[in-house]
């Protein structure tokens, strides 16, 4: 069985074509400046990368390209369409409405436009790629497969805000987090390669990237996030804020003379990391920038290690203990000083860093990093979203 999976942004189409029977990556690629002048088409497949420069104006015909590639005589890898089983589309946020994934239908795409505010820089462009995608294969099953399920087994008193409750049941405002496919994929990883069940562990997940989140994970179900209602709120991250008090928004807004969607777009593209360095919301160039004497550069990774270490720290508790502490995503994988930073002091919590061997290049495989005697384990490991988001999909079917 082939699954075709697609995460959609509002200029961009990632895509993967996964065997489920070997869970091997048969091709995949991105399309990227759908609508924008200079749009491409970068197809990997049999080794070799194709490469397709031309004007591509929408999501529609962004995935008739695609799907021309995967059966091209050259860069294709099946025959035809027919080989392909299903489409599993990564959504971002399901809010109360969708519990688990789902199969696409016309009511289904008619709530997923209804809840599409709660993730307002994520869901719509997903439910580009859905439409797009049953415009051109008007015949295959859909799911979707949303960040935030993994998430759904938080008991109340974690998801639920101190707001009026009547508030809560009429607008469904709470916490729902993100990332949760990554954080689902990681933990069971982190078992499988522990020779434990799920059942048997306490693990704390961090994806750590331009996004980034935290969840404490208990017998394999998450019991709290550290992102909310969207995911602009947790850690400090590439241009987002991360936790800020209420009243402080209010207040910038009105000195800045900002609405509140001005100021949400504020909170979200021009913060976090860019917003405190003034340099980049890229960690490279942060690290570059610190390394050079940049004071702000290196305030901003501190802000970021501090807010992670207190997470840690705040979801230990919460767990009752811990077993094992997971580090994936592009800086959870690739950044030894800040997985270093996140750790540093933690040796009466039973966490203590081998320096040396978190000192590695990223290959791919899981890296075990704590020292001998450690009594958590503290792995880094590659994350795949999208062999969840097959699997979930193929299980659906």
């Amino acid at each position: 069985m082939k699954i075709l999976v697609i995460n959609a942004g509002s200029s961009s189409l990632k895509y993967q074509l996964i065997n489920i029977e070997t869970e091997e990556v048969l091709a995949k690629g991105t399309v990227e400046r759908i609508g924008i002048k200079g749009s491409n088409l970068t197809h990997k497949a049999k080794g070799k990368a194709f490469v397709i420069e031309k004007e591509i104006k929408d999501h529609t015909e962004a995935i008739q390209l695609v799907l021309g590639e995967l059966i091209d005589g050259e860069a294709g890898v099946i025959r035809s369409m027919d080989e392909i089983a299903a489409v599993g589309h990564r959504v971002v946020a399901s809010g109360e409405a969708f519990k688990k994934t789902t199969l696409v239908t016309d009511e289904v795409m008619k709530t997923m436009d209804e809840i599409a505010e709660l993730a307002p820089l994520h869901n719509p462009a997903a439910i580009l790629g859905v439409n797009a995608c049953r415009a051109v294969m008007p015949d295959k099953k859909m799911a979707l497969v949303f960040d935030t399920s993994f998430h759904q087994t938080m008991p109340d008193y974690a998801y639920l805000y101190a707001i009026d409750y009547d508030d809560y049941k009429t607008y469904q405002v709470r916490k729902y987090g993100a990332h949760g496919t990554s954080h689902k994929f990681v933990s069971q990883a982190a078992a499988e390669y522990l020779g434990k069940k799920p059942e048997e562990l306490k693990i704390i997940t961090c994806h750590l990237g331009n996004g980034s989140s935290i969840s404490a994970v208990d017998g394999g179900k998450c019991i709290d996030t550290s992102m909310g209602f969207t995911p602009l709120a947790g850690v400090p991250m590439g241009t987002r804020s991360g936790d800020i008090d209420a009243a402080a928004v209010e207040f910038l807004c009105r000195k800045k003379g900002m609405n509140i969607h001005d100021g949400l777009t504020y909170l979200n593209k021009k913060c976090g990391m860019l917003g405190i360095s003034g340099v980049s919301s890229d960690y490279r160039d942060l690290t570059a920038a610190a390394n050079e004497g940049n004071y702000r550069a290196q305030l901003a990774l501190n802000m970021f290690v501090y807010a992670c270490k207190k997470y840690v720290g705040s979801y230990m508790a919460a767990l009752g203990g811990l077993d094992v502490i997971v580090f994936t995503a592009g800086v959870g994988e690739n950044t030894p000083h800040i997985r270093a930073g996140i750790l540093k002091d933690m040796e009466a919590f039973g966490i203590e860093l081998d320096e040396k061997k978190n000192d590695f290049k990223n290959d791919g495989a899981i890296h075990e990093i704590e020292k001998e005697g450690s009594k958590v384990k503290v792995l880094v490991i590659p994350t795949n979203e999208e062999l969840v988001i097959a699997r979930e999909t193929a299980a659906l079917l």
